[in-house]
């Protein structure tokens, strides 16, 4: 009965493939090749078959990582070349070639690109994973990878050849063999993890050699695998060789100032990148938006490296520029362009282009308008823009004129061409008193440990002394000389950047220094200013009351000093009985040890006032 069970046809072909199954199974337990998916049914009555992948084994070995040098940090750019650092030197900064950015060797040596939009017309390759999802009366869920024989396995489908089919085509070649096993179903088909590749990049590189990198990858991103251009390198003569033949060139500053990236082709196995040297390099400085040494091809002259550089900066002279031509060193070395005539004009190697500044050109003043701010007592106070050789009368006409309060006696008049000055001068003579200071207490001798300390605290305090009068800083006053009943103004030529204040009329006098009560004290007409140094107590008996000097309102400086046929003597009499003024400022220095240097900074308080620094410093800083 059992045997004539077993000799059934059916029966028969049933114990043939299990028999057949076992033995595939045995042979591939044996060669060490991965076990294919297999496919089980869910017992869930009338739900969906599903189909399981076996855990893969990729039956494609990784490419061995290349043995490549440390690449650079991100943020260190390759050494700067020798016309780099020649262009440099004429620019005054440091002056780069255009794409040193780009090119800072900080790539890591990993070769796969990082999710790239894979494109239909890319071609499936043994290596490269798909990931298939399929719903319906089937349902699954794998990931495959292209076997050498190009093919991938479905479960309950078997192997379908993808190799050499492109990823627009690769989803209807699926559906299309699983539709002849299965019904009722619907498919995804993508790709997971692609490829890697083998390719060289040779000639003026960084880092030349043979590469591992996606299979997406393009020339630029080859390239910069390699560290990019070297400094000899072109950023312009970038060659794609496949098969021994040119298929193609792409020129970098398409990418860097157009942003085109037309020309950079998808590369595959076994291509070469090949750069070429360096063309002709020029150099653009001065007042262009990016100074760079730049790169030229074929007919391209200065209107095209301006161009590179940016163009003309804003407050550049587009009129003109000047090349500096290396040829010409020995001779005339520089010579001007005119601009847009010369804009074609042909570039050498070596050239140097500089675009100049208008912001920096000073025109005649005869031929510049004029701003001036007019404060204080006049009848429209504010800033007006006056023509050429305009006075200060009309700057006074302009704000409508004169108030009925004005002080016409005590007006400031500041300039910024004379602050500047003032300023440089000041700056020199405390340069000079300082010196003479260090000078002096290295000369002087100790001869006790008391006298050492006295000495060292002198010499801080004379520190701290210069350091207040050097915060102090001149305002750019112009003494006008008025007299005190003065209605008008000298016909003086304003400038740009004036400024006119035209005080109310002051009804005080300031009595400051080594006296019993400084203050200000109401002006009366008729007392002269040792009046005024009653009024305040008197001069100290520490005072030095023949340095004593006064600042009138109009900016002069009367000092005891003046009223002697000599430096060195004579009392002070002669100015305490000067009748006094509206608005005067009488100050007494105190009495020091003549060998120190607050001594000698009482002569030079005239000094500082001429520099138009007010009271209130001095005093902080004689304190």
């Amino acid at each position: 009965m059992i045997r004539h069970w077993l000799w059934h046809p059916a029966v028969r072909g049933f114990l043939c493939l299990w028999l057949t199954l076992s033995a595939a199974d045995l042979a591939i337990a044996q060669i060490g090749v991965p076990e294919l998916p297999t496919a089980t049914s869910t017992p869930s009555p009338g739900g969906p078959l599903r189909l399981r992948q076996a855990t893969p084994v990729p039956d494609i070995a990784p490419e061995p990582a290349e043995s490549q040098p440390a690449p650079r940090p991100a943020s260190v750019l390759a050494p700067a070349g020798e016309f780099e650092r020649f262009v440099g030197e004429l620019a005054g900064q440091e002056v780069r070639r255009l794409g040193s950015e780009l090119v800072t060797g900080a790539f890591d040596g990993r070769g796969a690109d990082i999710g790239p939009v894979v494109p239909p017309e890319y071609q499936i390759a043994p290596g490269d994973e798909v990931l298939v999802v399929i719903w319906g009366s089937i349902d699954a869920d794998l990931r495959l990878t292209v076997d050498r024989s190009g093919r991938i396995t479905v479960p309950r489908v078997g192997p379908i050849q993808v190799a050499g089919v492109s990823f627009g085509e690769l989803q209807g070649v699926v559906e299309r063999r699983v539709a002849q096993v299965f019904k009722n179903f619907q498919a995804s088909v993508s790709l997971g993890q692609l490829r890697g590749i083998r390719v060289f990049v040779t000639g003026f590189v960084d880092r030349p050699g043979a590469y591992t990198v996606g299979a997406l990858s393009t020339v630029v991103g080859a390239l910069m695998r390699a560290g990019g251009p070297s400094v000899s390198g072109s950023f312009r003569q970038v060659e794609l060789k496949r098969g021994g033949q040119s298929i193609g060139r792409f020129d970098l500053y398409d990418l860097l100032l157009k942003g085109d990236r037309s020309a950079d082709r998808l590369i595959q196995s076994g291509d070469v990148v090949h750069v070429g040297p360096v063309g002709r390099q020029v150099g653009v400085i001065g007042s262009v938006n990016r100074p760079a040494v730049v790169e030229l091809v074929g007919t391209e002259g200065v209107a095209d490296a301006l161009a590179m550089a940016g163009g003309f900066s804003a407050v550049a002279d587009r009129s003109r520029v000047s090349i500096e031509r290396l040829m010409d060193r020995t001779s005339q070395r520089v010579a001007e362009l005119a601009m847009p005539r010369d804009a074609q004009l042909p570039l050498s190697q070596g050239d140097v282009l500089r675009a100049f500044s208008s912001a920096q050109s000073i025109a005649s003043t005869e031929r510049q308008n004029k701003r001036i701010r007019v404060d204080g007592e006049v009848q429209r106070p504010g800033e007006y823009v006056l023509p050429p050789e305009s006075t200060l009368h009309d700057a006074l006409r302009a704000a409508g004129g004169l108030s009925a309060a004005a002080f016409v006696y005590g007006t400031e008049f500041t300039r910024v061409s004379v602050r500047n000055t003032q300023r440089e001068n000041y700056e020199r003579a405390l340069r000079d008193l300082e010196t003479d200071l260090a000078r002096s207490s290295s000369s002087q001798r100790v001869s006790s440990g008391d006298l050492a300390s006295r000495t060292q605290a002198q010499t801080n305090a004379n520190a701290r002394l210069i350091q207040r009068m050097r915060d102090l800083q001149p305002n750019g006053r112009v003494v006008l000389e008025l007299e005190t009943s003065s209605m008008q103004l000298p016909p003086l030529v304003i400038e740009d950047g004036d400024r006119l204040y035209i005080p109310p009329k002051p009804t005080t006098v300031g009595v400051f220094g080594s006296v019993f009560n400084t203050g200000s004290y109401l002006f009366t007409d008729g007392r002269s200013l040792d009046d005024y140094l009653r009024l305040a107590g008197g001069p100290t008996k520490g005072a030095d009351e023949g340095s004593i000097f006064v600042v009138r309102a109009n900016g002069r400086v009367i000092s005891g000093r003046q009223q002697r046929s000599s430096w060195f003597g004579g009392s002070s009499g002669a100015i305490n009985s000067t009748r006094a003024e509206p608005g005067d400022t009488v100050f007494v220095p105190e009495e020091m040890d003549k060998t120190t240097f607050v001594q000698a900074a009482t002569d030079w308080t005239t000094i500082l006032y001429q520099f138009g620094l007010g009271v209130a410093g001095l005093r902080a800083a004689i304190r």
